[in-house]
């Protein structure tokens, strides 16, 4: 049964429209929205008349329709106005609405995950994240929910294996693990509204964003433990035209643009062309790498044996040196994700991958 509208009085509709209401009007803010502010609201009447009730139904309902999806997710990941109520206010209102479009499901979807993140354990193990235990924490949205799993539902169970398996961010995003998800997803129609879909999406979406930031996390070290190695093998400039950077790129101007994107990523992991930037440049590096060590492999075939031995040593201490302090610490739940839990998807509207 999916979960349907609620009627509710002027009075309880008045305290979700004041609730809201900051988080609306930042939002339109941040993104530079063109409408009006709901007069009444902004004066922060505590009592309003039916008139005003219905006049603030209907500047919310405009601003439903001029808030994308991607602003939605960039929203909340960065600002510092939500709360779990706030959250929670917000998935009432789009769960009950009278009319639900696709963009309702998909900002729904990330909804959820948002919520399920802010309330559960910062160290929470994966292992810990069954159907059971998201049920329970979505419990205040979604009330008591029957587990009983449809046979569509379970292919989840074998995407979130497939995306475990995976090593680097390119294997991810290459194995379409992710986009048969989001496909499963938009075509149940309005059965994703039946409250154990609805749970059962959020835990791949939960899981599915961890595995995400944390092969982005690894990919990032190895591509800066990289820096280190070359820079010490006397590489100071890569070809990176691959990675849509010059052909004589700077190591040094690389390693800034990874730092910054370590924190652009934390915010909007599905940034559509850093992203894949990111990807190219692990290639470029590995490759780089890879002929560097040739290189010196072939030197060293030439060099008297006691050489050989110096230089196999000081190769060892490099490789201890910089692996025991990584640039990045990969946690089991990146900081602020506590973060959401929308998937990667392949560009749609220039804003997502």
């Amino acid at each position: 049964m999916t979960v349907t509208p609620k009627t509710k009085d002027l009075a309880a509709q008045w305290r979700e429209s004041r609730l809201l209401y900051p988080l609306y009007s930042a939002l339109a803010r941040e993104f530079v929205i063109d409408l009006p502010a709901c007069d009444d609201l902004e004066a922060g009447l505590e009592d309003a008349p039916h008139e005003s009730v219905e006049q603030a139904r209907q500047w919310f309902l405009e601003m439903d329709q001029k808030i994308q999806v991607h602003q939605l997710r960039q929203f909340l990941q960065t600002t510092n106005l939500t709360s779990e109520e706030g959250l929670q206010g917000l998935l009432d209102h789009h769960l009950h609405r009278a009319t639900r479009l696709d963009s309702d499901r998909d900002k729904i979807d990330f909804l959820l995950v948002q919520y399920f993140s802010h309330c559960a354990p910062s160290r929470l193990e994966d292992t810990d994240v069954d159907l059971d235990y998201v049920a329970q924490m979505l419990d205040p949205v979604l009330g008591s929910v029957d587990l009983t799993l449809p046979s569509w539902l379970q292919p989840l169970d074998d995407f979130i294996q497939a995306a475990d398996a995976c090593r680097s961010l390119n294997e991810l995003l290459t194995s379409g693990t992710l986009e048969k998800g989001r496909k499963l997803k938009s075509s149940v129609g309005e059965d994703y509204f039946e409250p154990v879909a609805m749970v059962a999406f959020t835990r791949f979406s939960f899981l599915m964003r961890r595995v995400f930031f944390r092969l982005m996390h690894q990919d990032l070290n190895t591509i800066l433990d990289g820096f280190r190695e070359l820079e010490g093998r006397g590489i100071s400039t890569l070809d990176c035209r691959s990675a849509q950077f010059s052909a004589d790129e700077p190591v040094a101007r690389l390693r800034m643009i990874c730092q910054s994107w370590k924190v652009m990523f934390h915010a909007e992991y599905s940034a559509g062309s850093p992203l894949r930037m990111l990807v190219d440049l692990r290639n470029v590096v590995d490759a780089a790498l890879t002929r560097a060590g040739k290189k010196a492999a072939s030197q060293r075939s030439s060099d008297p044996p006691a050489m050989r031995a110096r230089a196999a040593a000081a190769v060892v201490q490099f490789a201890h040196s910089s692996s025991a302090v990584p640039d990045f610490e990969v946690n089991r739940v990146p900081e602020g994700d506590e973060d959401s839990a929308d998937t990667y998807q392949q560009p749609e509207d220039g804003d997502k991958v």
